[in-house]
């Protein structure tokens, strides 16, 4: 009986040092939402850089004038501020739910570990389209993504890291098929979140 308790005593010891070391309020449902935003914001980037063009056509053949630029770019960032707003709505819910604190020093470790490989892939290719050099931008943001996913796991949910890890290696994989990286992002940013959301709301969002 005693040994019972010993291991009861273990267990809740353990998950009480897990909850101060991670955000375990991250929202699953947040996953999915920003995998649909996703997916709704390549089929609309699709429309505007094939809109006179056909998708059949190489590449390095592709024309965009600084008025589609300009579309696209309004559409990545409304898609990555509704990700973002819906992430941080949906997961201060969640732990407003379950009576933890939302914004502690674990989050803002979350976030600053996050952020440094994010921001640092974002000046990058941001660089890349001031020289014109378009192929890599969307194999890029895919591999940056996944390394902010990996460096940013330690202090959140286990499912993000395979999230990242996922993320780069269909990053890598698209520089192989330069040229179709809408398909990608739809596949990474749209399924892969719609896939992983769903795991993490079936195991912690449900209770």
């Amino acid at each position: 009986m005693e040994s019972k308790d010993y291991l009861n005593d273990i267990n809740e010891i353990k998950e009480l040092m897990n909850k101060s070391s991670r955000f375990i309020s991250l929202s699953g449902s947040s996953g999915i939402l920003a995998g649909i935003y996703a997916l709704i914001g390549t089929y609309l980037a699709y429309n505007i850089i094939y809109f006179t063009q056909s998708p059949s056509d190489d590449y390095k053949t592709l024309v965009l004038y600084e008025l589609e630029m300009l579309q696209l770019f309004g559409i990545a960032f409304v898609v990555f501020i509704l990700s973002i707003a819906t992430g941080i709505f949906l997961s201060w819910r969640k732990s407003k739910k379950h009576n933890e604190k939302f914004w502690d020093a674990t989050s803002k470790r979350l976030i600053i570990n996050f952020l440094i490989p994010l921001a640092t892939g974002g000046f990058f290719i941001i660089f890349l389209i001031e020289k014109e050099i378009y192929a890599f931008v969307a194999p890029l943001t895919l591999v940056f993504y996944g390394l902010a996913c990996v460096n940013a796991s330690k202090y959140t949910l286990g499912y993000i890291r395979y999230l990242g890890i996922t993320m780069i290696i269909i990053g890598l994989l698209s520089v192989k098929f330069l040229g179709y990286g809408l398909f990608f992002w739809a596949l990474d940013f749209g399924v892969c979140h719609i896939i992983y959301g769903t795991l993490m709301y079936n195991k912690y969002d449900r209770s």
